[in-house]
């Protein structure tokens, strides 16, 4: 048996590097859940920059924003997620889970096949 439980992970090719994967939606639901792209990078210790890009990256894969930011002023900006975008992270993870149910036994299978570790020694 193993350490921990396995994880599967999901990326999905649309074609000509277009891609989305864990990564972007995860930066997509912390956008939605902290309510800006720069406070989303910093907890996923990714530059404002980089969060941008992925950001963009989807905007141009889909022809359509997944994000809307609002510019700064009194209150501050922030940004927040487009019926579009939120539609996005919800068939991602559903997809996800689906795959995760059709592979579990498989998966478990797998972690059936790993050699047991030792417990490693304690020290006094």
């Amino acid at each position: 048996m193993s350490d921990g439980p396995a994880s599967l992970s999901i990326r999905i090719d649309l074609g000509d590097d277009r891609r989305i994967g864990p990564g972007k939606i995860v930066l997509l639901e912390k956008i939605k859940a902290l309510g800006s792209i720069s406070a989303a990078g910093r907890a996923l210790d990714m530059s404002y920059r980089r969060a941008w890009e992925l950001v963009e990256e989807l905007n141009r894969m889909f022809g359509r924003p997944v994000v809307e930011s609002r510019s700064g002023g009194k209150h501050g900006g922030g940004a927040s997620l487009t019926p579009f975008g939120e539609s996005l992270v919800s068939r991602y993870r559903a997809i996800e889970r689906a795959a995760a149910a059709a592979a579990g036994p498989e998966v478990a299978s797998l972690l059936n096949d790993l050699p047991r570790r030792r417990p490693r020694p304690t020290r006094p």
